[in-house]
């Protein structure tokens, strides 16, 4: 089966597809039994492609808006022993009260993001599955007009790409699956990066809220299944028994990221933490724009 990130990718980088093209043509009858069935089911997977791309950004800016509510309801409770209260002050527990509510949300909000999380983590799940289903494999004989659509070889010799053809008009297979891998690339490095941010606010609220308890650490599974889910999208490395480390799209460190300096960080540098959550510095929408109208003009539909 084909993976758009290598399964053996290490802890700091993700390398590139190995994608095997035929080398011989095969006959014109071939082809003409072949290509048909390979656009209908090329334009089926690129126009899937299109709402996960809307679903990741409604994930994303809903993980946004819990990330900011959990950060408000840390420091409201953070501050509070120190809050002027005024005519309230006199109130029998009234900041004890307020400490417990304030709690209460914390734990609501830490749920609502890891909920949105979860869903990225799907989002991206679905884009490799779809981006390694682009090949179509003739199911039976050669003189078939029955045409299988799998994501590995069944046939000896049968590579999915009818040796390489165009299949619209210039692209060949390898084409669309570079182009589909482009996208894979940008929106896995941007979820192991929201990883980080969420794994550092976990961290923090937890210390307050439960400070008996260890701190997350970066091998460790946030919502139960999540290793495999990150296994399934190529961003465990079995070599570190971990996920592989957060990048900016080429940068590279070796560093590690549960590394934490200040267990209790000012304002700003939370607010940073939300502005890295919010700026999704590895995915470049013009990029995607420009990936999406290519796929248009060469297949001659309108995904966009």
């Amino acid at each position: 089966m084909q993976t758009l990130f290598s399964p053996s990718v290490s802890s700091s980088d993700v390398t590139e597809p190995s994608l095997q093209t035929s080398k011989s043509t095969p006959s014109p009858s071939v082809i003409r039994l072949w290509r048909p069935s390979a656009q209908r089911n090329l334009r089926n997977q690129w126009s899937k492609l299109v709402p996960l791309k809307e679903k990741w950004s409604s994930a994303s800016s809903s993980g946004r808006t819990h990330a900011t509510n959990l950060v408000n309801s840390y420091l409201s409770r953070r501050y509070m022993p120190g809050i002027n209260l005024g005519v309230l002050k006199d109130m029998p527990n009234i900041r004890e009260t307020a400490i417990i509510k304030l709690a209460l949300q914390q734990e609501l909000h830490q749920k609502r993001l890891l909920s949105s999380y979860k869903e990225m983590v799907g989002v991206v799940s679905q884009m490799i599955s779809i981006s390694n289903s682009m090949r179509s494999f003739v199911k039976g004989p050669t003189g078939s007009p029955l045409i299988q659509y799998l994501s590995n070889n069944r046939e000896d010799g049968d590579n999915g790409d009818c040796g390489g053809v165009p299949v619209f008009k210039f692209f060949s297979i390898s084409d669309f699956e570079n182009l589909a891998k482009e996208l894979v690339q940008m929106f896995g490095l941007e979820l192991i990066l929201k990883r980080m941010v969420l794994i550092e606010l976990l961290s923090i609220i937890s210390e307050e809220s439960k400070p008996d308890t260890d701190e997350y650490c970066w091998s460790d599974e946030l919502y139960p299944g999540e290793l495999d889910d990150l296994s399934a999208c190529n961003l465990y490395s079995e070599q570190t028994s971990e996920p592989v480390l957060p990048r900016v799209n080429g940068w590279k460190s070796s560093d590690s990221v549960d590394r934490r300096v200040n267990s209790q960080p000012d304002p700003k540098a939370l607010e940073v933490f939300l502005t890295i959550w919010l700026q999704e510095v590895n995915i470049d929408s013009l990029r995607i724009d420009d990936i999406f109208v290519i796929v248009n003009e060469e297949m001659k539909i309108r995904l966009v």
